[in-house]
């Protein structure tokens, strides 16, 4: 079974955590960080990426959560 990236996205005034590929969201949250740190625990849970977006839809920042065969050399503050 292949790995589903988590996507964080805006969705009207509400963020949304879905899976990629699938048509409905896996939830729905009123703040980003609580969007975060759900779309975070999938991520994890499914050892794939966490793709956070920024309310006009580009990526704002990407965190690997799999086992990563070429990690980045550079690490974040």
């Amino acid at each position: 079974m292949a790995k589903k990236n988590v996507h964080v996205v805006p969705k009207g005034n509400q963020w949304a955590v879905k899976k990629e590929g699938n048509q409905r969201a896996t939830s729905i949250h009123n703040r980003k960080q609580d969007a975060e740190k759900r779309g975070r625990q999938e991520a994890e849970k499914e050892g794939s990426e966490l793709i956070i977006h920024k309310k006009d839809g580009t990526i704002q920042d990407k965190e690997s959560h799999g086992n990563d065969p070429n990690p980045p050399r550079d690490r974040k503050p």
